[in-house]
This record gives structure tokens, sequence and C-alpha cells, in this order.
């Protein structure tokens, strides 16, 4: 086994043989610009655009035209929220949220905060659950959006978007969630779930950095965006610029491979997770799983220690993993997910999240849970 050891694929994934081998060829020999139709070269790059879409909308139940690239999810989320934002807002300014939703999600909606649009952010339980009675409670006439994250990147726990879309549908609102990091780890259906707008980014499912799509309902309801980015009408002239084909082409790869990583994540993966945990809770005392008693994306645990996290981390620096805390400046604060969720400041410093992935093996997680062992011993006999 070599050290170090990678525990962080909440963060990024490193990228699949299959998905750079697909890439390759776009940086060089097939260069082309897909706007550049006069010439076989753009039609070319626009055939492999339009077949990464069609790979998209295969993996999450839509259609080739419900996609548009973008960057990433941080854009994609820009996109959905602002630009239900604009184009709504003859009927209203009203918008809820959750309070433990990426900060992508919770900064883009401060803004509209300061645009003259009132936002809702839902608390959540325990375990990081919303409670439907209070999301019916908060919709009403002027309520043009609701933003719920399908499966939490701290701590994992899965919202139950069915249940959520049939309230918000109900009410006559639209439905986005954040699915940045579910796709590759649970299967996501945007019929079966209800979504209207969805965000994914590759480089959570083993694509490249810098490359994601928002999935738009066209029917049932059908969702109109107002663009951000202009100049050129690019995208249905909803997300102007020139596109990264070699990024959309790893995208596309990457997301065909999904179905069979979801697998591998189900099975195998979660078996790893939840020997990691169980073999904790019985060699480590006063330790805690946060959400472990709800659904879970199989690869995620956060798992509060009896020391801080920040001690553990500094003495176990050949294990990468993470704090799950939100570093808006440069003064680390505690988690707002773990707050959120009812946890004391003091108890979300001793919080450590750990993301296992498809290289993962038992002998790193013995290595690890082994580190952490010592470390709390030692600390123990010191204090």
């Amino acid at each position: 086994m070599k050290t170090p050891i990678y525990l962080d694929y909440n963060a990024t994934t490193p990228v699949h043989s299959e998905v750079l081998e697909a890439m390759l060829p776009y940086f060089s020999n097939k260069f082309a610009n897909a706007a550049s139709k006069s010439h076989t070269f753009g039609l070319s790059a626009d055939k492999v655009v339009e077949n990464a879409r069609k790979q998209i909308a295969t993996s999450i139940n839509a259609v080739a035209q419900e996609i548009v690239f973008t960057s990433g999810s941080t854009e994609a989320i820009n996109l959905a929220i602002k630009g239900v934002a604009e184009k709504y807002k003859s009927k209203g300014n009203h918008i809820i949220t959750v309070k433990t939703e990426h900060k992508a999600v919770l900064d883009t909606c401060k803004y509209l905060e300061e645009n003259n649009y009132r936002v809702i952010y839902l608390n959540v339980d325990e375990n990081g659950l919303i409670n439907l009675d209070d999301l019916k409670k908060e919709l009403n006439d002027e309520t043009i959006l609701v933003c719920v994250m399908l499966a939490n990147n701290e701590t994992g726990v899965i919202q139950p978007m069915k249940e959520i879309a049939e309230i918000v549908h109900k009410n006559n609102s639209i439905l986005m969630s954040d699915a940045t990091q579910a796709i590759g780890k649970t299967n996501v259906d945007v019929q079966e779930l209800g979504i209207d707008l969805m965000c994914l980014s590759a480089h959570k499912f083993y694509g490249p950095k810098g490359s994601g799509a928002l999935y738009i309902r066209r029917k049932n309801p059908r969702v109109s965006l107002s663009p951000q980015i202009h100049g050129g009408g690019h995208e249905n002239s909803l997300r102007s610029g020139t596109l990264n084909i070699p990024a959309i082409v790893g995208l596309g790869k990457a997301i065909e491979l999904s179905a069979v990583i979801t697998e591998w994540q189900q099975s195998k993966t979660k078996k790893l997770r939840d020997y990691l945990e169980s073999t904790l809770l019985k060699e480590v005392e006063e330790i805690k799983i946060i959400g472990a008693s709800t659904e879970r994306l199989p690869n995620t645990s956060n798992i509060q220690f009896p020391i801080k996290s920040n001690t553990l981390i500094k003495k176990m620096m050949d294990v990468a993993v993470s704090t799950g805390s939100a570093c808006t400046s440069a003064k680390p604060e505690p988690s707002h997910v773990l707050l959120s969720m009812g946890l004391s400041k003091e108890e979300a410093d001793k919080c450590i999240r750990f993301s296992l992935g498809i290289k993962t093996t038992k002998e790193e997680l013995d290595y690890t849970i082994e580190k952490i062992k010592k470390i709390i011993t030692e600390n123990s006999v010191l204090s």
C-alpha cells in the first residue's frame, strides 16, 4: 500500500483513464470550434458536443434539448437561480431554499436578497432533513423557486426529493436541485424525482474540472430562464461563449461511465464506508456518525471525534480528508451544515468528512483507522 492516501473524493475525483482517452484528440487534431458550422471541421466538433448532450440526457432520463453546458455546478446554479428570478419576477419575488445548501446556492440567494427578492432558509433536523410541513407553510402565490440539494456534500444526507417535488408543483412553483454530489453515487432520474432544474459537475464523477451542465425542464412545466452570460447566442442563447470541446467530451464520457460507477459505489464502496464507521465505533470512544439514521450517499461519512478535527488532520498529513468547514475568508469557520443540524461550534470543530472512491481499499482504511486511534490515545495521555 502506498501513501499518501486519498479519502476526499467529494472534493474532486481523478479523471478516469477512459475519459482522458476520449478527451485527448480534441486538444490537438480535432481542435475546431463547434460554432463554426460552415465547414466540416466545425460540423464535426458540433457533432461530438451533441453526442455528449445526449449522453447526459440519457443518464438522467431527460432529452438532449434540456441540457445546457456550463463551466461547472457553480455557474449552473447561478444561471438557474438568477435566471428564474429575472424571468419570473412578474409572478413574484419569493424563493425558498435550505440552510444546509452549498455556498453557491446560499451566496446567490444572498445576492438576490440584496436586490429586493425575499428568500426563506428552511431549517433541518438533526439528520439534516427538511420538514415537509415547514416547506408547505412557507409556499405562497409569489413563490417562484424552491432550491433543495439532492445529496449534501458534507454529510451525504439525501433529501426526499419526490415528496418535495409534489409539494412544490402543487403550488405551481419551480424546483431546482443541486445534484453535484449525487451523480455517480446514486441513481438520478429527473422524471422520477420531479426536478425542474438540476446542476452537475464532471469532476465529481471522474471527469475533468471546469465542465458541467444544467438540466432545464421543457415540459410539465416548461421552464424558461434569463441568460446570465451574453455574447453570441451559444447554448440556445442561455450561455454564450466558445464551448470547451475536450471538457464536454470528457463530461459526456464520464457520465456514460457513471452507471457502472454508481453500482460500484452502492455495493463495494458502501461496504468500505460501513466498515470504516463500524470499526471506529468499536475501537474509538466518544465518536458519532453524523446523519447515520437516514439515507446517505454510499461513499460519505462525517464523523465527530473526541478531539478537534484540526489536531487529527495535522497529525495524519498522509491521509487526505476534509473538515467540511466552509472557509469564506482567511479565518476558517465551523461548518454551516453541521451547525444547522444542531451541533455546537465545539462539536462541529471535531468533525471530519471521509469520502471514498473507486480506488479506495480496505488496507487504506485500516491504515487510517490505526492512525486515528494512535493520535487520539496520544492526545488523551498528553491532556
